[in-house]
C-alpha cells in the first residue's frame, strides 16, 4: 500500500509540473531565450507549437519589433494605454499591410498582429490563388480595440472582450486584385468559390488563433470572423 501511494504521489507530482509547465507557454510567460521553440518568423510555415511561439510575444516588446517587419508586415509600436477597468493595451502595434494585403489596423497586440500576418501569408493568399488565381489585395476589418464587453452571448455578457485589450480582431470581407469582393455575410453560406474558400480558410485560422468565431457560433457573427488569442479555445 506505500508503494501504491508512493507512486500516485509521484504520477499527480509530475501531472502539475507538466500542467505547470504548459500554462506558463500558454499565458507566454517562458521568455524566449529559455524557449526550446525557435522564435516565430514569417519566411516560412511556422510548423509545431506555433501557439507558444506566438505566446511568447505577448510580453516582449524587443522581441515583437524583431519579427514584425517588412516586407511583411508594415507595424510600428504604439504607446500603451494603461489598463483600468478591464481595458487597455500592452505591447501593440499599428499597421497599413499584413501579408501582402491593405488592413488599416491602428491598435492590435504585437502577439495577435502575429498571427494574422502569418494565416494571410501561409493560408489566405495560397487559398485564394488556388480557387481564383489571384491573391487578396485588400482586408475589411470591423475593428480591433474597444473598451466593451462580450456581444452576442449571454453567459458571458458581463465579461470583458478581448477587443477590451485590442487582443482580437473582425474580418467582414476579402476583395481580390481584380476588385471582386467576398463577404462573409453575403457568401458564407453560398454553394460556390466564395463559400469554399471563405470555410477554408476559417478553419486554417483555428492554428492560429485561440478563439476564431464565424457565422456558425452565433447570430452576433453572422457577417464577420472574431479572432482572438485570449485564455480561452475555441474554434467554430
Amino acid at each position: 500500500m506505500r508503494r501504491l501511494a508512493t507512486t500516485i504521489k509521484l504520477i499527480v507530482l509530475v501531472f502539475l509540473i507538466a500542467a505547470a509547465a504548459a500554462g506558463s507557454f500558454w499565458l507566454g510567460l517562458v521568455p524566449q531565450r529559455y524557449s526550446p521553440f525557435a522564435p516565430i518568423s514569417f519566411e516560412t510555415d511556422p510548423g509545431f507549437f506555433v501557439d507558444a511561439k506566438l505566446a511568447v510575444l505577448r510580453r516582449d516588446a524587443g522581441l515583437c519589433q524583431a519579427a514584425l517587419k517588412e516586407p511583411h508586415i508594415d507595424a510600428a509600436a504604439v504607446p500603451d494605454v494603461p489598463v483600468k477597468n478591464g481595458c487597455g493595451l500592452v505591447n501593440g502595434v499599428k499597421f497599413s499591410t499584413a501579408g501582402g494585403v491593405k488592413i488599416g489596423v491602428d491598435k492590435l497586440t504585437c502577439e495577435m498582429a502575429a498571427a494574422l500576418t502569418l494565416w494571410i501569408e501561409h493560408d489566405v493568399q495560397p487559398a485564394a490563388v488556388a480557387a481564383f488565381g489571384k491573391r487578396v489585395a485588400a482586408i475589411e476589418d470591423l475593428g480591433t480595440y474597444d473598451c466593451r464587453n462580450i456581444v452576442g452571448s449571454r453567459f458571458f455578457a458581463n465579461r470583458r472582450s478581448q477587443h477590451a485589450t485590442a487582443n482580437a480582431i473582425d474580418l467582414a470581407a476579402f476583395t481580390l486584385e481584380d476588385g471582386h469582393k467576398i463577404s462573409i455575410l453575403k457568401d458564407w453560406s453560398g454553394s460556390g468559390p466564395e463559400a469554399d474558400f471563405l470555410h477554408a480558410i476559417h478553419a486554417k485560422s483555428c492554428r492560429y488563433f485561440r478563439a476564431a468565431l464565424g457565422p456558425r457560433y452565433n447570430v452576433a457573427h453572422k457577417n464577420h470572423f472574431h479572432f482572438d488569442r485570449g485564455l480561452g479555445w475555441v474554434c467554430r
